[in-house]
């Protein structure tokens, strides 16, 4: 597989990495990933399209190679400036963006702030929590959100940096977190989303504080207000063995304006894009021709 070139942009003072697959006079296509994954995570999605996109795939901040932020309030408002920021710095118009996990929660979201710029959306298990789940975060008084929230920062300050003795342990925790992958997505996942530290040992290279999620952002119930402004057409993608609920089934699609599709897989978890590559991409064509 011939890769992408790294390129750097800024944002809020970040250095934040991405990767481009070359093609610049294509329709832009921009791949978002999602939380503790790398921008590298979408190279067989991108081999397909790279012939008829400009494909480009950002590291969101504190991922990959973009540069940590210092403290550790990782604001998924940050994250949709960040690709606002690269969306407008590359110029790119009339944008297919296709975004996995938080990357679709992140796409969702850009795509209703920006209507005008997004030609098509493809969101994978991008939005978020189950309703249920969601409606009992919300009762949560805020001072016990906070205190929570104050805990796992505590707790993340003092959480030692993985670190596996040689690739080989690392690629087998990927394999672990995954059964679906094959054993070269494992490797190549492995590769390049880590780094070799001074003493030899292997570490993932996002920042342990993006597992925190702060309570001080956009409301839930207003992400799913600003919906209504995406104009595009949108699908919505799921595995039928992940967490992630059926956005049909518990109304969650009612929320959408525009020419919404939702599809789901078998035989596949959260990340789809891997476990049924060829039938995704399939479904993706299918859309796209549309």
């Amino acid at each position: 597989m011939l890769g992408p070139t790294s390129h750097s942009y800024f944002s809020q003072r970040l250095r934040l990495h991405y990767v481009d697959w070359g093609n610049v006079e294509k329709p832009s296509m921009l791949l978002v990933h999602g939380g503790r994954d790398h921008c590298r995570n979408w190279d067989w999605v991108a081999e397909h399209y790279r012939k008829d996109y400009h494909v480009i795939a950002p590291d969101l901040r504190g991922h990959g190679d973009s540069q940590w932020m210092i403290g550790g309030a990782y604001n998924q408002i940050d994250y949709v400036y960040d690709i606002a920021q690269l969306i407008h710095q590359k110029k790119m118009e009339d944008v297919v963006i296709m975004g996995h996990s938080l990357g679709g929660a992140i796409s969702l979201l850009y795509t209703a702030l920006n209507p005008h710029k997004v030609k098509k959306l493809i969101a994978i298990e991008g939005m978020g929590p189950p309703p249920k789940m969601i409606e009992e975060r919300i009762n949560i008084p805020i001072q016990k959100r906070l205190e929570a929230w104050f805990k796992d920062l505590r707790q993340s300050s003092a959480r030692q940096v993985k670190r596996y003795p040689s690739i080989e342990e690392a690629f087998q925790r990927m394999k672990e977190e995954n059964p679906h992958l094959s054993t070269e997505q494992a490797r190549h996942l492995t590769i390049h989303g880590s780094n070799q530290n001074e003493d030899g040992t292997y570490s993932w290279k996002f920042d342990n504080y993006v597992r925190n999620f702060s309570p001080i952002g956009l409301p839930f119930d207003q992400t799913g207000e600003l919906y209504q402004n995406i104009t595009c057409p949108t699908l919505l993608v799921r595995g039928e063995e992940s967490w992630a609920s059926d956005p049909e089934k518990d109304g969650r699609v009612a929320r959408f304006r525009c020419d919404v599709e939702s599809t789901s897989f078998k035989n596949a978890g959260h990340w789809v894009h891997h476990d049924q590559l060829e039938p995704f991409v399939e479904r993706v064509n299918q859309f796209l021709m549309d």
